[in-house]
């Protein structure tokens, strides 16, 4: 068990399946293969070039840019020195980064091109330790001369002459290491304050690997593409974590840009994605069908309906009526397939979200033609392992069953607590955050609360901190309730308002691309972000999809006083360079409150507009400030459950 590292793991599938692909990425139009053992002598470069360089066993290796397979290499190269991998979001403006680099006490940084070294030279005197930054893609940097910066290809020519001289390294230095080492720092996205760096163990990783990997029958045949922001724990356990104990292949597209391109040629067959990007597939097909002539939207009307009453049950092997059976065959024939090879998932055998509740009715839908898609629950603090969804087993409201190795039990409070093989070692240099975070039983407190059903799944309700009560002392859990708005193509964020207050308000944040292609279709002149919102067209629309999520919620048990009574469309969308959005695109509450307390404040006052000025940062770093006067309406409620 002491050695089980994941350069152990690269040594094996180097021996096992040398020709088998690591890694493809797409560029200049075409993929690029490398093998386990052309990714062995890359990464044996790289690491002898490091330790030439000086990196250590101890030194931290930052790691920033869209997901590359030499950055992929980085990763495992700094472990085969005993060094800890610290990637950042890539997205992150330069400001943000010094608190991380700093935290981390980051000596060396690997990065993807011109963008990083920019934002890493211009804060570079305000960070304590960081010497060497080492870029992969020169373009634009040819007449950079700071004595700090190395070309990636130079560093791997330097250490390819270092392992000439200096044979046994490489692998005198692998036999060092052992499980207990830390094998990656990952930090928190921040919601409430600082970030905190959450440091893993080999041994956390592997086996939140190896047992997810077993779960679901992952093996080297199968391939995931990468493309999600490495910082992201849910990439660490995905693309690296998985990747490396079963050897499959990790595709790495050419941008951000093409990835649902790349994703329809490489077809994975294993895919995961946070709810958002499910959320804009389905904005790309709406749009799309938006488009169709009226023969084909019946049509899909029609296959949709015959889906959602069925799909589902032939998924999970229930039985269905031989004339079900034969419609569904025709519409997959017709429709559903086709459908699932225009968004690249048409060859994917298991699809996870995760990273935040998703809607049901989300969920639903691709369930309903034909993709295995399942919940997965965990935090940065426990490597994104905690339960798992069995096929056939798959419930619309809950995250699964304990994954091998896991345990859970609810505080009197409700709040979810965990122990197992995923759990950190801690917080990196926090004691007193690590004690606070984990108990004296080993228990790690998720701040989640939830409720544990008959058959042994975990429903999570909201974030225990964001649960609260109405003035009627009935129960207030605004994730829930955001989930439902969202799920609406329309919509692209929603931030819900209702603890210690008599009603619920609701802030609505449109989907500009989606919104933008219905008012051109019906000829409704627009001037930008600001105009559009304020359209009585793009009102009544969010109107209709409020009144539905309440109608939704009256037949809710649970949460049917919680119906939305008034609703606003924000002049601008929340952004993480604003600090209104985490990286992961999680909304940080306490701070829209505050930001935008004038717009709370009219919502409960009655008011039926109200101006707003607003600070923004625009995308080249200035600041700026938006101004609109907003419109407040009422939403349609509905009689509440008995």
């Amino acid at each position: 068990m002491n050695t089980l590292t994941f350069p152990r793991f690269l040594l094996k599938h180097a021996e096992s399946i040398p020709n088998h692909p690591a890694y493809r990425e797409k560029y200049l139009g075409i993929w690029q293969v490398t093998t386990w053992q052309e990714n062995l002598e890359q990464i044996k470069n790289l690491a002898c070039g490091l330790a030439e360089l000086g990196f250590k066993r101890g030194m931290s290796l930052a790691i920033i840019g869209d997901n590359r397979p030499h950055l992929y290499q980085a990763m495992v190269a700094a472990q085969c020195l005993g060094g800890i991998p610290v990637p950042l979001y890539q997205d992150a403006i330069a400001t943000e980064m010094i608190y991380v680099l700093n935290d981390a006490t980051v000596a060396f940084a690997i990065v993807e091109d011109q963008e990083q070294v920019d934002k890493l030279l211009e804060i570079q005197d305000q960070c304590n330790h960081l010497q060497t930054i080492i870029y992969e893609d020169p373009k634009g940097l040819k007449d950079y001369k700071q004595s700090s910066l190395r070309s990636l290809s130079e560093v791997m020519q330097v250490g390819q002459q270092f392992a000439v001289k200096h044979p046994d390294f490489f692998f005198k230095e692998i036999s060092l290491g052992q499980s207990h080492d830390l094998s990656v720092i990952l930090y928190t996205s921040g919601t409430t304050g600082k970030p905190k760096g959450v440091a893993h163990t080999h041994q956390n990783f592997v086996q939140a690997g190896q047992n997810s990997s077993q779960f679901d029958q992952l093996s080297s045949q199968d391939n995931i593409l990468a493309y999600l922001p490495m910082a992201w724990v849910g990439d660490h356990l995905f693309s690296f974590a998985q990747a490396m104990v079963t050897g499959m292949t990790v595709n790495c597209p050419e941008s951000r840009e093409t990835v649902m391109a790349d994703m329809r040629e490489i077809g994975p067959s294993y895919y995961f994605a946070p709810p958002r990007v499910f959320e804009n597939l389905l904005t790309q097909v709406t749009i799309r069908m938006e488009d169709a002539g009226y023969i084909k939207r019946q049509l899909y009307a029609q296959a949709m309906n015959l889906a959602k009453r069925v799909g589902s049950d032939i998924l999970d092997g229930h039985s269905v009526t031989i004339l079900d059976q034969i419609l569904y065959q025709f519409f997959d024939f017709t429709i559903y397939a086709p459908l699932r090879n225009a968004l690249g998932i048409n060859r994917i055998r298991v699809a996870y979200t995760a990273g935040e509740a998703i809607g049901p009715d989300l969920f639903r839908f691709y369930r309903s033609i034909g993709v295995n898609l399942k919940q997965f629950y965990g935090q940065t603090e426990t490597s994104a392992y905690v339960c798992f969804q069995p096929d056939r087993q798959v419930k619309y409201d809950t995250v699964g069953i304990p994954a091998p190795g896991m345990e859970i039990k609810l505080a009197e409070s409700g709040e979810v607590l965990v122990r197992g093989v995923s759990v950190m070692q801690g917080y990196y240099l926090q004691p007193a955050a690590t004690a606070e975070a984990i108990d004296d039983e080993g228990y790690f407190h998720t701040g989640d609360a939830g409720i544990i059903d008959k058959d042994g799944h975990l429903r999570i309700i909201d974030r225990a901190k964001d649960v609260g009560k109405m003035l009627n002392g009935k129960l207030f859990a605004p994730k829930y309730i955001e989930n439902k708005l969202k799920f609406f193509p329309f919509i692209k964020e929603a931030v819900v308002f209702g603890n210690q207050k008599e009603s619920i308000m609701a802030f609505i944040n449109i989907d500009f691309e989606a919104m933008a292609n219905w008012a051109e279709r019906r000829h409704i002149a627009f001037a930008g972000y600001v105009d559009l919102a304020a359209k009585p067209e793009v009102y009544q629309m969010m109107s209709d999809c409020i009144e539905q999520v309440n109608r939704d919620l009256a037949n809710d048990p649970m949460l049917s006083h919680a119906q939305i009574e008034r609703f606003l469309i924000l002049h601008k969308e929340l952004d993480p360079d604003d600090d209104e959005l985490t990286r992961t695109r999680k909304v940080r509450r306490v701070f829209i409150a505050e930001k935008y307390a004038v717009l709370i404040e009219a919502l409960y006052s009655g008011k039926s507009e109200q101006f707003i000025e607003t600070k923004v940062k625009f995308e080249d770093g200035r600041d700026g400030m938006i101004s609109a006067t907003v419109r407040i309406e009422y939403a349609k409620k509905l009689q509440e459950v008995a």
